[in-house]
């Protein structure tokens, strides 16, 4: 009897899950489908790696940049978190940005599928250089920091 409760149990337990797990409130799953990355819509160049890697290897390339420039001083292009926002980060048809928190946003439509935080953001900057470029600078009185 015991076992049979317990194989009722898993069962029911598997069934919620997966009722859970595929809907969404209106009874659909979603899929991340992040934006086309600006070069690769052209086609002029290519990424840094194969998507298949970049997928799955991203988050060590950015740590490694990030300790080679933050603790060695050396800044280079490959790997950049500034030059992926560059090319990744596209605008919409009214041509804003999404915001991070977006599901529209490239690095936020996987990240918050897959349940990881993105800590990144705090201090980086969540749209391309160019966004910023008709921007007026602030400019802090003297004595201030």
């Amino acid at each position: 009897m015991r076992y049979w409760l317990t194989t009722l149990g898993l069962l029911f337990g598997l069934a919620l899950s997966v009722v859970v797990v595929a809907g969404n409130g209106e009874g659909k799953s979603w899929i991340p489908s992040p934006p086309k990355a600006k070069q690769a819509a052209n086609e002029q160049t290519q990424c840094v790696e194969p998507v298949d890697v970049m997928r799955r290897m991203h988050g060590s390339y950015l740590k490694h940049h990030r300790d080679k420039t933050m603790h060695e001083g050396i800044r280079t292009k490959q790997y950049s978190l500034v030059q992926c926002i560059n090319c990744h980060v596209t605008e919409n048809e009214q041509g804003e940005y999404p915001e991070i928190q977006s599901r529209n946003h490239f690095c936020n439509s996987c990240h918050e599928y897959a349940a990881v935080k993105l800590d990144c953001f705090q201090c980086h900057a969540t749209r391309p250089e160019s966004a910023y470029e008709n921007q007026v600078p602030v400019v802090k009185p003297e004595g201030h920091h």
